[in-house]
């Protein structure tokens, strides 16, 4: 028997519908399938296709038992990503996660992924990028302001931030 017409939510609905619901899921599972997603981009694709919030549920829970959809696994892929391609710092992915509705366990699991001494190196290597394309700016405190105001930018701690300058940019000129 087709599990699409299995007691569900789509047991209440005629044919049709039911045909429509199984259309959306096989769309995510292909969707899920390309790259990994959160529940709540999965959310806002079902209700652009005009489900319900019963029918959108039944969805979820589907792709959660055939594991296209993963929330640790997205937290742990989305960290490793964004740190590895774009250089953000933990500050910014742990806020692009929550903004996602991650949970805090799986943005920890997500953020373990990000290896300590590599991260360190990213830092160090963005914040003499950066003070090396400064060389207009000839005042030692500007310059170290502006080096910090991009690292916070890019989302790193402040207190790595401030070591760092401290350490590395204090008498360069």
């Amino acid at each position: 028997m087709d599990p699409f017409f299995a007691p569900s939510p789509l047991a209440s609905h005629d044919l049709e519908k039911a045909e429509h619901i199984k259309k959306a899921f096989q769309k995510m599972a292909r969707y899920c399938a390309y790259q990994e997603r959160c529940e709540l981009e999965i959310r806002q694709k079902l209700k652009e296709v005009s489900l319900g919030e019963e029918e959108i549920k039944w969805v979820l829970e589907r792709l959660q038992e055939e594991s296209f959809l993963n929330e640790t696994r997205f937290a742990k892929a989305f960290a490793s990503g964004k740190f590895r391609l774009k250089k953000w710092g933990i500050r910014k992915i742990t806020h692009e996660l929550r903004k996602k509705n991650i949970s805090s366990h799986d943005i920890h699991l997500g953020l373990k992924e990000i290896d300590t001494a590599t991260y360190q190196n990213t830092l160090l290597k963005l914040a003499q990028d950066k003070w090396d394309s400064l060389v207009k700016e000839s005042q030692l405190p500007l310059k170290q302001q502006k080096v910090k105001r991009y690292l916070l930018q890019k989302g790193y701690e402040p207190d790595l931030i401030q070591s760092l300058i401290r350490q590395y940019f204090n008498e360069r000129a």
